[in-house]
């Protein structure tokens, strides 16, 4: 099923104007027009918008029972070695070196990366 056929059911279902809808999301009527007759695709964040000012979970675009859906069983994750970044302690360092790569050029971020992989191959090797 489609996104947008879903949306019209849903808003349909709760006797909503595209209108209305416009009023409650802050998005335009052609814009939800379009999305609705497949012209458009949605972003996650515009879904969002669209089940706030419907009154549902998100899950319900994708979903179509009454009950929850059932969490399917999965097997159990495997533990892996401490990994740095993994705990929010690493998170300042993190950001500062997020800045830094966007502040280089592309040749810049290449030789990093190649010297980072020289460094991790070494490592394995020891």
């Amino acid at each position: 099923m489609q996104i947008g056929q879903r949306l019209r059911e849903l808003r349909e279902a709760k006797n909503l104007s595209q209108g209305d809808l416009e009023h409650r999301t802050g998005l335009l009527r052609c814009y939800i027009s379009r999305v609705e007759c497949g012209h458009t695709d949605p972003q996650v964040e515009t879904l969002e918008k669209f089940a706030r000012a419907l009154g549902i979970p998100l899950y319900r675009f994708f979903y179509e029972g009454e009950k929850l859906p059932e969490k399917p069983i999965l097997p159990p994750a495997k533990r892996a070695a401490r990994v740095w970044g993994a705990s929010g302690k690493e998170w300042p360092e993190l950001r500062r070196l997020s800045k830094a790569l966007s502040r280089m050029n592309d040749r810049r971020r290449r030789l990093l990366l190649a010297m980072a992989q020289r460094m991790a191959i070494r490592s394995r090797v020891k």
